[in-house]
């Protein structure tokens, strides 16, 4: 049996647009200090915000997502993806498996702070199917959403949606991403302060 990064390649190769999720085991949440190529994920939604002297990119991968801020010189790029994603390791800050919960800040130079919490919760069917349609209405109002194919599995796709708040002096990002086919929710959220 192929494993996703495998499946993932050949469809590439081949063309076909393959948008499924990887099994929720195979999770990561990064952060580096430097910015990674757009051609190293899948992108299906992106949104881009600038405010109070920072910028900031977020996008909807086919695993999770990406962030990547940038002010004054300093660029932080936060990732939720797969563990079999081949990614870089130099001037990576953090690396988590995304299992249970977990909390976590980094000082940076200049004062800028950056602040993250994650959680993987297992629930039963019909709490899942409750909140991914509570999920695809808020994305309907709001924010970023995707909605990906079924796996086969299961007649409904996984969704990730996203919530971007901006301030003056800060950036907030709620990020939520299901996994149907282990009745899975990944959620986090991320704050990037200025001084």
């Amino acid at each position: 049996m192929l494993d996703w990064y495998t499946t993932r390649s050949f469809c590439l190769e081949s063309g076909y647009v393959l948008s499924v999720r990887p099994k929720i085991a195979e999770l990561v949440f990064q952060l580096y200090g430097r910015p990674l190529h757009p051609e190293l994920f899948e992108i299906h939604a992106s949104r881009q915000v600038s405010r109070g002297g920072y910028e900031a990119k977020v996008d909807i991968t086919s695993a999770g997502h990406v962030i990547t801020w940038r002010y004054q010189g300093l660029t932080l790029t936060e990732v939720a993806t797969s563990a079999h994603h081949p990614l870089p390791e130099r001037r990576r800050l953090m690396s988590y498996k995304l299992k249970g919960e977990r909390n976590d800040q980094l000082q940076c130079r200049g004062g800028v702070r950056y602040q993250c919490s994650f959680s993987l919760e297992s629930v039963d069917p019909e709490v899942f199917w409750t909140y991914q349609q509570e999920l695809s209405l808020d994305g309907q109002r709001q924010g970023m959403l995707h909605h990906f194919e079924a796996s086969g599995r299961m007649a409904l796709g996984a969704i990730s949606y996203i919530n971007v708040e901006t301030r003056n002096r800060s950036l907030l990002v709620q990020a939520f991403h299901t996994f149907p086919d282990d009745y899975a929710i990944v959620k986090s959220q991320s704050l990037l302060s200025l001084p």
